[in-house]
């Protein structure tokens, strides 16, 4: 069956806090584009691909590689994902973001096709749903706290802390969330490559007093033997996710034991093939992994949802609840309840666009 038509939709979503900010940027809006590819008998489906600059892209050059990427595209079989992203892997280096939302949106024509859940392509599902991780953005100590409150009030019971790379500042931070919300949440630290190995070794080992059950890319993404050091050094875990970009430093980092975890998102490592592979090289190695944000459309949260339920080394709360702070979804059929999220039974990825967007077949 072949691909006929290859549609861009730009996608841009309002936050509904247009401070929210991390150590690596600030915008009051989220940019991406919907891709949505159609085969002959005007089946659909669709995928995210998201302009997020710390992990390489921007909303035009997403367009400018998506456009590159189309006439390797149009005119294939549908049904041959491998030679497809094998045939588009060789026409340029990177463009992770673009590659994955053609991976995803091939894997939703599939399934959309043959009325299955995307989920089923991988050999089916071990969990039906996801205790979600909230994250929440750099603000004072005492407004984080109280929006960690009104978090844990709307169900959620694991949360991330952005930190900035001020030793006592980010102690503050932590200790006023954890005075909030009480012994029985589970806390988490995102650093975003904010600090030096000795202020995180310091940090870190101040954190532990507070229960944290892991601290995320604490030094820069390039500096390996500082990671390394950073995790034989303090007694948390210690989590890779900007140096964790592709399935080559995946792969290093799990062999050389340089972390504890990784966080695995679809978008930097190209697709779900991708992301599939490198959770086989984490649990080989014996390295903890699990989804990590996917921030964006509902769409995107849909496709890390179905590779979190299919993989059975997820043993830890995953990213997937972050469309809750976004406006203007095009996409709807997915929702956290209770701090939850469930995976669907309906076909593809079980999201579908809403009134007066593209259809889906």
């Amino acid at each position: 069956m072949k691909i006929r038509e290859y549609m861009m939709q730009p996608c841009e979503l309002r936050k509904d806090d247009p401070t929210w900010k991390f150590a690596l940027g600030a915008s009051p809006t989220i940019k991406g584009v919907i891709l949505q590819l159609v085969d002959e008998d005007g089946i659909a489906g669709f995928g995210y691909a998201g302009a997020s600059p710390h992990m390489g892209s921007i909303a035009t050059g997403l367009q400018a590689e998506l456009d590159h990427f189309k006439p390797h595209v149009l005119g294939q079989d549908a049904n041959d994902i491998a030679a497809i992203m094998t045939s588009i892997e060789r026409r340029l280096r990177g463009a992770s973001q673009a590659k994955a939302a053609i991976d995803c949106a091939l894997h939703d024509l599939l399934a959309r096709r043959l009325n299955v859940p995307v989920h089923q392509l991988f050999g089916g599902k071990f969990r039906d749903v996801i205790p979600v991780l909230r994250i929440l953005a750099i603000k004072s100590p005492e407004d984080m706290a109280a929006q960690a409150s009104k978090l844990v009030g709307q169900g959620y019971r694991y949360l991330k802390i952005k930190v900035m790379g001020d030793v006592t500042e980010d102690l503050a931070r932590v200790a006023a969330i954890r005075r909030s919300v009480g012994d029985d949440v589970r806390l988490t630290v995102d650093a975003n490559q904010s600090y030096s190995v000795k202020d995180a070794i310091s940090a870190i080992s101040k954190m532990a007093a507070f229960d944290i059950d892991l601290v995320e890319q604490p030094v820069h993404a390039d500096d390996f033997e500082g990671l390394c050091l950073v995790t034989r050094s303090v007694p948390v875990a210690v989590e890779a996710d900007e140096a964790a970009g592709s399935l080559s430093e995946v792969y290093r980092l799990a062999t050389a034991r340089a972390v504890d975890a990784i966080s695995l998102k679809i978008p930097k490592l190209g697709g779900l093939r991708n992301t599939l592979a490198a959770a086989h090289i984490c649990e080989q190695a014996g390295i903890s992994y699990r989804l990590g944000a996917a921030v964006g459309s509902r769409l995107l949260a849909s496709h890390a949802l179905h590779i979190a339920c299919s993989l059975r080394g997820v043993s830890y709360a995953c990213e997937l609840g972050e469309f809750s702070r976004l406006l203007d979804d095009p996409f709807t059929g997915l929702d956290v309840m209770n701090g939850e999220i469930r995976l669907s039974d309906a076909s593809g990825f079980g999201v579908r666009p809403v009134e007066g967007n593209a259809k889906a077949s």
